[in-house]
């Protein structure tokens, strides 16, 4: 893989570790690697393995698309992410975030008709 793209991969990483609030030490004592691992990651010196890279995407409840160069929007992405939050919960907590989003998105349906008959 060209050095350009392991870099690519490393950032990314090192910006979703950094959104869950982890330390390089943390992340690594959670997935079970070594913390020289997680830098060399995330500097691009390692092409990892699909092992290694399922485990920290686990963790850290991202999408793989988000790891990857792509052409999708800045709100996809955002949807990318929380879908691989989604996925790291539990079936009973997926419940929850459903049924939460759901009446959420009623709220803001009704809030919006109301305004917009204004």
């Amino acid at each position: 893989m060209p050095e350009n793209k392991l870099l690519y991969l490393g950032n990314r990483i090192r910006s979703a570790r950094k959104n869950c609030g982890l330390t390089q030490q943390e992340l690594a004592d959670q997935t079970g690697l070594a913390v020289k691992t997680i830098q060399d990651i995330e500097k691009g010196r390692k092409n990892t393995t699909y092992e290694t890279l399922s485990v920290i995407i686990e963790r850290l409840g991202i999408s793989a698309n988000m790891l990857f160069p792509s052409k999708i929007s800045v709100d996809d992405e955002e949807i990318q992410r929380f879908i691989g939050k989604f996925q790291s919960c539990t079936s009973e907590n997926r419940k929850i975030l459903l049924n939460t989003l759901d009446c959420l998105a009623e709220q803001l349906l009704a809030f919006h008709n109301n305004f917009s008959d204004e």
